[in-house]
């Protein structure tokens, strides 16, 4: 892992709500009922900047009030493997990540404990939690510790890297859960309040107002971006959705997975990142919209995945520059370059060169905006596009499809949500390197052929490094290797290998996935 995170942090933070709300059911497939809270429509108008006198802040004492019980600490437990120099990035963006601690300083390549925090929100009474992907991730036991200094064992009910969000859960009743607000809703200016963990310091209390929305800072799944162009839909997986409200509400390193509210202590969004020279807070932090939230986490807990709806199109921001070199009259929107197989946006009337500018009358500026109008539907859902041809707006239904480009909703692949969760690619071995791997009585393997993110990164592997055993069973190629994995979910597995260039240095680490 070469990349530099210090200029755009992963962090935590903490914050919640309870608040005179409606309620929500989800069902889920075993038939029981989670419910959510969401608050009233007309109830965020007059505790905004906008709705107060002026120059009043607004009541943070509210806010803070009925953020701080639904408020969790979330330790995380990994092991970590200290190699001879080619795994200490891993371990720096660790402490970047969570604040350091716990690393074992083991030269000797073998296994330690390490330790992470971050920060979590409860979103039910019955014990859902929804928090950073990359709080859990690489995590093979995680503690829970409420407002009222409770313990509880939770674990991983989903995952989504493509937007940093996952669900966990304790086993408890009657707990106070936060209120959805209107991310939507928020004003650029608007009083905003974060409480989290910074540095493991309980229930900290920070405010700001909202300095943008809508940013797309390109800190997730940044392998699927090329050549400045994003595409909504991936063969492998979903593909990021960044569209992050920005803050200037302090938020530091063990804030991860917490909430920016509103002045009634609405939920407004999970804190994510931090713009920082030195992986500490520098003036800006972003966090995931609860729109996006409450999308991820009612799919993860309902299916198990995240039901997105995809256009099909690789697209292109526009500016005055782009816009006279494409030929098109506007220079606001979303430029449409080409298209996916079984694209739904073609089957719907878009054309290459068109500019998308509303999707179902929302304006649409930018890529972040255009992601996560269409990533808060699912496959099958219809919506209204708006586009810009020929300097004339022409308005087209589209029936968003999935990411494969069919109709029905992805099914929980077992094997690829693993191998997700690894975070890397996998290659059979040439003929050449099992030659030279025999002489060495290793009997073949799998190639990491590249390394994104995941629990493989978190242990320290980089590319190259050749996978010979799970748990203590030898393999000899991809087919081999997936089996080995397949319906290990949520399960502790073992891993055995070594790199080619030293063959006598064997690496033995291990993860629950």
């Amino acid at each position: 892992m070469k990349t530099n995170w210090k200029g755009l942090v992963l962090v935590g933070l903490i914050s919640s709500a309870s608040t005179l709300a409606g309620f929500k059911l989800l069902s889920t497939d075993n038939g029981t009922d989670v419910i959510f809270k969401e608050a009233p429509s007309q109830s965020i108008a007059r505790f905004t900047s906008a709705g107060a006198p002026a120059g009043a802040p607004g009541d943070f004492v509210y806010a803070a009030e009925a953020t701080t019980p639904t408020v969790v600490h979330i330790k995380s437990t990994m092991t970590q493997t200290r190699g001879s120099g080619r795994q200490n990035d891993m371990q720096d963006m660790l402490r970047d990540f969570f604040g350091g601690g716990g690393m074992g300083e083991d030269f000797g390549g073998r296994s330690q404990p390490a330790e992470a925090s971050g920060s979590g929100v409860i979103i039910s009474a019955d014990g859902y939690i929804v928090t950073n992907n990359h709080v859990v991730e690489g995590a093979q036991e995680l503690e829970v510790t409420l407002h009222n200094k409770r313990k509880l064992k939770a674990k991983v009910i989903g995952t989504d890297p493509s937007t940093d969000i996952a669900v966990i859960k304790i086993e408890s009743k009657d707990l106070p859960a936060i209120a959805f607000g209107s991310s939507d809703a928020v004003k650029v200016g608007e009083w905003v309040v974060a409480v989290g963990n910074p540095f493991n310091l309980e229930s900290t209390v920070t405010a700001g107002i909202i300095s943008a929305k809508g940013r797309g800072l390109g800190i997730i799944g940044q392998s699927s971006r090329r050549n400045g162009v994003t595409p909504t839909a991936a063969t492998a997986g979903d593909s990021p959705l960044e569209s992050f409200i920005q803050t200037d509400a302090v938020v530091n390193p063990g804030n991860s997975g917490g909430a920016l509210v509103n002045l009634k202590g609405e939920l407004i969004g999970i804190n994510t990142a931090i713009a920082s020279p030195t992986g500490s807070f520098a003036g800006y932090a972003f966090a995931v919209p609860s729109s996006i939230v409450k999308k991820v986490s009612s799919d993860l807990i309902k299916f198990g995945n995240v039901q997105r709806g995809y256009l099909g199109i690789s697209l292109e921001d526009l500016d005055s520059r782009k816009a006279e070199e494409y030929g098109v009259k506007v220079n606001d929107g979303v430029y449409v370059r080409e298209f996916t197989e079984n694209s739904a946006a073609k089957s719907g009337g878009v054309n290459k060169g068109d500019v998308i500018v509303k999707v179902d009358g929302m304006n649409i500026h930018s890529i972040p905006e255009l992601q996560q109008a269409i990533g808060l539907h699912k496959p099958g859902d219809k919506v209204n596009v708006t586009v810009n041809r020929d300097g004339s707006e022409k308005d087209l239904s589209i029936t968003l499809r999935n990411r494969t480009g069919g109709a029905d909703p992805i099914k929980r692949d077992e094997t690829a949500i693993v191998k997700s969760a690894l975070g890397a690619q996998f290659g059979n071995l040439s003929d050449q390197e099992k030659q030279r791997l025999v002489r060495y009585k290793v009997d073949g393997g799998v190639k990491v052929l590249s390394v994104d993110g995941g629990k493989l990164a978190r242990s320290g592997v980089e590319e190259g490094f050749i996978i010979t055993k799970v748990n203590g069973k030898a393999i000899k190629s991809v087919k081999e290797f997936e089996t080995a994995i397949a319906g290990k979910e949520d399960s502790m597995v073992q891993f055995e290998g070594l790199y080619a260039d030293a063959p006598y240095d064997v690496f033995s680490f291990g993860f629950r996935l």
